[in-house]
């Protein structure tokens, strides 16, 4: 049997950690069962490496970011072949590049395009246990390159789908997928199963269990994910293609403050305007998430559209130069806004979900600023300090607590 095991940075953030990992990891291999282990950057790794970035260069180049960054995984993967050998376990530790891990060139956010898996099979041969970089590949120039945050996830089901391996788990520093974030409301209940496409929107709407391009990868090769905890033992929350949990309206609420609107105003009411807008910003590899067009009036209108923040000074970039080519009298942006979002596969068949969250939010006073809908979730835009209560009214007006 392989076994493709994904460890967050928690899970590695010291020595201990990381010989519970190996000792966890070691448990499935003298079961007789082949062992490929991806690891994260350590602790805050990541984190205190873009801070000094930022230090140096308040708006570094990405590619130089993503040399920086690779740094961290690299040395997670050092120490955990180090700890395996102390414990008497043949291991190797390999970066994109040994195992040649194939992305464009979109550095902070490359997508991979292929795996290379002999070198991996030939150390499996050598019963070793191999332990391989998460969140970096390289692309055609043989730069270094990363997925975006979370970008680990990714690398462990892009390589279980390669390698055909029998299980892939993912190992955090919760045990499972949960109503909501039980940081924000601690009596949350704890998933035993979720389908990809609940998954997929929680994922991409704030939910950090896991990377949303891994829950993509992993419904489109039909890759079976296990999310536990590194830190206990307990059953975990299965994500696969349909699940039978018991039925509820709602799965989960998940909030993202990432998040930056911008506004364009006064573009003229016609027929292309919004493909001109969002086709500069397409150009520029910016993501757009909600999107809000104003009734039009004296010929013009207005439009409004989320980005990550992480995009907001390149977006910015592309609306400044392009204010002719879209006819805009001006442009506003708002930072301290979030991302409030329901999702469930039931929502579709139960008439007044929408009402019942729009009604908590009003009880409490939290005012919506946007609002998109899909066929399994609903999302509103508050503003950021009103995020986490927004989370927990929602929660409790579909009675999801444990």
């Amino acid at each position: 049997m392989l076994i493709v095991k994904k460890f967050g940075g928690s899970s590695v953030a010291n020595k201990e950690r990381i010989f519970n990992v190996a000792k966890r990891c070691i448990e499935d291999y003298k079961a007789g069962n082949d062992v490929v282990v991806v690891l994260s950057a350590m602790g805050d790794t990541t984190d205190d490496l873009i801070d000094m970035a930022h230090s140096i260069n308040p708006r570094p180049p990405k590619r130089e970011m993503d040399m920086l960054l690779a740094v961290g995984e690299q040395m997670s993967v050092a120490y955990m072949g180090m700890a395996m050998d102390s414990l008497g376990i043949p291991a190797i530790s390999l970066n994109a590049f040994q195992v040649k891990m194939h992305t464009n060139s979109s550095y902070g956010s490359a997508k991979l395009k292929s795996i290379d898996t002999e070198r991996i099979r030939n150390e499996l041969e050598m019963h070793k246990i191999v332990i391989i970089t998460g969140f970096q590949g390289i692309n055609r120039m043989d730069d270094l390159t990363t997925l975006g945050r979370g970008g680990s996830d990714t690398t462990a089901v892009a390589l279980a789908a390669a390698l055909h391996a029998d299980a892939c788990e993912i190992y955090t520093d919760v045990d499972g997928v949960y109503t909501a974030d039980p940081r924000i409301v601690p009596n949350a209940r704890k998933l035993p199963e979720i389908s990809y496409s609940e998954m997929l929107e929680l994922a991409s709407l704030g939910a950090k269990v896991l990377h949303n391009r891994s829950v993509e990868l992993a419904k489109k090769y039909g890759v079976q994910l296990v999310v536990r905890s590194s830190l206990n033992t307990n059953e975990g929350t299965v994500v696969k293609e349909a699940a039978r949990m018991e039925r509820m309206i709602v799965s989960g609420v998940a909030s993202d403050k990432n998040v930056a609107r911008i506004s364009v105003m006064g573009v003229e009411n016609e027929p292309g305007v919004a493909f001109k807008v969002f086709n500069s910003l397409a150009r520029k590899n910016i993501n757009v998430d909600i999107i809000l067009q104003s009734v039009g009036r004296e010929g013009t209108k207005d439009i409004a559209f989320t980005v990550a923040k992480d995009d907001l000074d390149a977006a910015v970039d592309v609306i400044k130069d392009d204010m002719k080519i879209f006819t805009a009298k001006g442009y506003e942006v708002e930072t301290g806004v979030a991302k409030v979002s329901i999702v469930g596969a039931g929502m579709t068949s139960h008439p007044g979900v929408a009402a019942k969250m729009f009604g908590a939010l009003s009880a409490g006073g939290i005012n919506i600023k946007m609002i998109s809908t899909s066929e399994i979730r609903i999302t509103v835009v508050v503003d950021e300090k009103d995020a986490d209560r927004a989370v927990r009214l929602i929660h409790d007006a579909f009675d999801l607590a444990d």
